[in-house]
């Protein structure tokens, strides 16, 4: 693997900045007078020197132990600014054969992959924490460390595949199947930092004592960091909450940059969402970023308060049909007010049932038995509850089967009603995913037609048409309803699949029933038919002939039409009757085949052209025929020429 310097190293990199110190004064190389100095060593770079991007996206997760955490880095670069980014990647390329010569290719992306983890684990991020109370420049921060078991990188669009200028490289070393573009190309590319298959962190830094308990502060150096976005979210912490923020130029605060802004998610973590950017034209300036914590409890906090939307005392939440955590519903995010963020807490008197909310504020149960009834309050950030307690029931609201019908087009599904509910309104369908589903903008399936039927504690058969799906999974889809009951959206696996019916062929015959039309010149005759597959699929078609085969058919939806030429049975001495294999195969691999044998009529057989002449007689005799017409003498001049021929056998 040629040796080469990584192609992403993140805005949050910056060998250049001393994060342990922070200093403010220090010096810092502009990105102007670094270019053309770049050598292979890792640590003389930051992510601006490779790429001049639009946007910058970084989001950080810091785990549950306070030491580690998951970073996730995308950059945009567009138009021209691509074009600097694959000529400053392929200078890195000095020396080696294939670099360094205006062309940017697949070889070189590969090789930046795999080194690149190992370049960046030797950065330093441009981030640190420190305990106790608010900090301002230089002091010992607590620094995140890159991991580089945990680091894996991606990019999309570097070498655009299938572009009118590519080429197979140029370098004898190159690998197989290595492509190339020249690095002036202006299409737009995504550089992408990720966390590493099987892996749970690609970062870390000295665990905090207090563990987010107490006073901290987050410092982040954004020098020469272009227009980016930083996401941190930090783990649930009662309380926990930002106390003070500013960005500080040259140690100054600028208060006329938007401050960065929290918000409490509903599985209760604290996020914080800061737009950072540096201004074109300000170096040799310092920008950092300071945000304090604290969990000491603000001075004012309403206690939440349930919403008009959240279900009234005793509402029944239906949560699936087994055992395990389920999703229960995707709307309680709605159900509380609070400007300090709040999540769902309920306690049970049953064992092994318990409840959680998501940070989309989905609502997962954990079942453990038939239902339970959780008495259920809004409680925010620093432990404030609703006053209003409301008891619901948590419960399996339906069981269901489903078996296929005898001639396999229909499920016959029966939902039955546990009880817990007198009686459900049952909407199903058929439904499984559209094969076809990559870059779809809606739904990615195939449904059946809805049906409805009002189900109680005996069970009713519905009948869910499969017309439209493709063979193969078929899963059932659909709403239950009651009167004090949430909405129980559902999707059943039940191990139903749809069978695959192979195609049909039809062969066309003309007036005297045959299928061949043959050319005047006995070297080609014309076949035509129809075919349909009963499943919707496409269906590819492949004809045989004299140990020859073709699939020029011409098709126009389920019509088709193929001329056939017979040179092949010529040159293999192959005698008339011509046997013709049609076989027709849809996109599940059934194969239908229709077997002709096409005479040939102007083969070994004797002359049936009437030269003799006979006189025109123009008398009155009845016995005398009258000429024929224009039409029929094309007709008669057709068949001597045994123009139409072939019979099924």
């Amino acid at each position: 693997m040629i040796p080469v310097l990584i192609m992403m190293l993140l805005a949050l990199v910056s060998p250049s900045i001393e994060m342990s110190t922070l200093d403010e004064n220090e010096t810092i190389q502009s990105t102007s007078g670094r270019q053309g100095n770049l050598d292979v060593d890792c640590s003389g770079y930051t992510f601006e020197d490779l790429f001049e991007y639009d946007f910058a996206l970084f989001t950080l997760d810091i785990n549950d132990d306070w030491a580690t955490g998951v970073m996730d880095a995308k950059a945009w670069v567009n138009g021209s600014k691509s074009a600097i980014v694959r000529d400053n990647l392929d200078s890195l390329f000095e020396g080696v054969p294939g670099g360094n010569d205006d062309w940017i290719s697949t070889d070189e992306r590969e090789a930046v992959r795999s080194i690149g983890p190992k370049c960046i684990a030797d950065m330093e991020t441009r981030l640190g924490i420190r305990e106790g109370p608010s900090h301002r420049g230089n002091v010992d921060w607590n620094d995140l460390e890159f991991v580089e078991d945990g680091i894996a990188l991606d990019e999309v669009n570097l070498v655009p595949t299938g572009h009118e200028q590519e080429r197979s490289c140029s370098s004898p070393l190159s690998g197989d199947g290595c492509k190339e573009v020249p690095v002036t190309v202006t299409d737009d590319l995504e550089i992408h930092l990720l966390i590493a298959e099987n892996q749970n962190n690609n970062v870390r830094f000295d665990q905090l004592p207090n563990q987010g308990s107490s006073n901290f502060t987050l410092a982040m150096n954004i020098t020469n960091v272009t227009d980016a976005q930083l996401v941190m979210t930090f783990p649930v912490q009662q309380g926990l909450r930002i106390s003070d923020m500013g960005f500080y130029d040259d140690g100054v605060l600028n208060e006329n940059l938007a401050a960065p802004v929290s918000e409490f998610l509903p599985d209760g973590r604290l996020r914080i969402v800061a737009d950072v950017d540096y201004p074109l034209g300000s170096y040799p300036m310092v920008r950092n970023m300071f945000v304090d914590f604290t969990t000491t409890a603000p001075f004012t906090n309403d206690d939440p308060i349930w919403s008009t939307l959240a279900p009234a005392e005793g509402t029944i939440i239906p949560v699936g049909t087994t055992n395990g955590e389920m999703l229960a519903t995707e709307e309680a995010g709605m159900w509380i007010v609070d400007e300090s963020g709040w999540s769902l807490q309920c306690t049970f008197t049953d064992a092994g049932w318990d409840i959680r909310m998501d940070e989309f504020a989905d609502l997962y149960v954990t079942a453990n038995g038939a239902s339970a009834v959780g008495q259920c309050a809004g409680v925010d950030a620093f432990g404030a509850e609703t006053e209003e307690h409301r008891n619901y029931t948590f419960a399996k609201v339906m069981d269901v089967s489903a078996v296929l019908s005898s001639d396999g087009d229909v499920i016959e599904f029966t939902p039955t009603s546990t009880g817990v509910s007198s009686s459900l309104t049952v909407l199903a369908n058929a439904v499984q995913e559209d094969r076809d589903s990559q870059g779809c903008d809606g739904p990615c399936t195939n449904t059946g037609p809805e049906v409805t039927a009002v189900v109680d504690t005996a069970g009713v058969v519905m009948q869910l048409s499969m017309s439209g799906l493709y063979p193969g999974e078929v899963y059932i889809e659909g709403t239950a309803t009651a009167n004090g009951m949430l909405d129980y959206n559902f999707i059943f696996d039940l191990g139903i699949e749809k069978m695959n019916k192979p195609p049909a062929i039809t062969i066309d015959t003309n007036l005297q029933g045959e299928e061949a039309e043959w050319e005047l010149d006995g070297l080609k005759f014309t076949l035509n038919g129809n075919v349909i597959d009963p499943d919707g699929q496409d269906v590819s078609m492949l004809l045989s002939i004299c140990d020859g085969q073709t699939s020029n058919f011409n098709r126009d939806n389920l019509a088709w039409e193929i001329q056939v030429s017979i040179a092949n049975c010529i040159q293999n001495d192959v005698e008339s009757p011509y046997t013709v294999v049609i076989v027709a195969t849809d996109e599940s691999g059934a194969t239908t085949s229709l077997t002709i044998d096409v005479i040939d009529p102007n083969a070994g057989g004797s002359d049936t052209n009437d030269d003799s002449s006979s006189p025109d007689t123009n008398g009155e005799s009845g016995g005398i025929l009258p000429a024929p017409g224009m039409f029929a003498t094309l007709i008669v001049g057709l068949v001597a020429a045994g123009w139409v021929s072939s019979r099924r056998d």
